[in-house]
């Protein structure tokens, strides 16, 4: 479980106890396998990710990304949500294809999806690595970048932290997110598949999106 994006799970700060989409997709595997379910919590996507050769975990939710591919086999995509930037409101950037420019830098935390995407694709502007969205957050309030790259819904959230700051119109990638599990396991990637074309296909995962009244991610359909 990645308590870095909200869209997924949070984490009651008095009990510790999670909720969230996530979490009912984790029960509902549980319950038609017949097992217990055990919750294993990590602060951001990278450290699940990176967590995989210690089979520390069984199934993971994480954007289904090539760099991730090598080592976690992923179901298909059970839900979108949009990627842009916030800038600085002096700022001349005006567009999200603005961005990529020489001189231009980008903060964004490490190994969270679309970094690696911003990693593999950007050709002229510079990204600044942090471990975690708030510390991109901060890096930016202090002028050391001059973009925040981050999903939407979280850069929308975050706005009130971000003084003298607006957010760009437009995306620079949509992230889908699909249930992954260590790549050598076929056959429970092979049940992950079905599993996640029934979750999907049977509406269980706009149910829960709905359920829990997150803004900003969009079932598959």
């Amino acid at each position: 479980m990645n308590l870095g994006n909200a869209l997924f799970t949070t984490q009651d700060a008095a009990t510790g106890e999670l909720r969230g989409v996530a979490v009912d997709v984790m029960r509902e595997l549980a319950a038609r396998l017949g097992v217990p379910v055990e919750f294993v919590v990590h602060a951001t996507p990278g450290d699940v990710a990176d967590a995989v050769a210690a089979e520390t975990w069984d199934v993971a939710i994480l954007a289904i990304e090539p760099a991730r591919a090598t080592t976690i086999a992923f179901s298909p995509a059970m839900t979108e949500v949009e990627a842009t930037y916030v800038v600085h409101a002096d700022s001349p950037l005006r567009s999200v294809g603005q961005v990529d420019t020489s001189g231009v830098r980008i903060a964004a935390p490490e190994k969270a999806g679309y970094e690696l995407y911003l990693t593999r694709t950007l050709r002229n502007a510079t990204l600044v690595r942090t471990k975690g969205f708030p510390a991109s957050i901060d890096l930016f309030n202090a002028r050391q970048a001059d973009a925040l790259a981050g999903l939407k819904p979280a850069l929308l959230a975050s706005m009130s932290t971000i003084p003298d700051a607006r957010l760009l119109q437009g995306t620079f990638m949509t992230v889908n997110h699909g249930l992954g599990t260590p790549r050598q396991r076929h056959a429970a990637a092979a049940y992950l598949q079905a599993f996640v074309e029934d979750m999907v296909a049977s509406g269980f995962v706009a149910r829960a999106i709905e359920r829990h009244g997150v803004q900003g991610l969009s079932a598959l359909t």
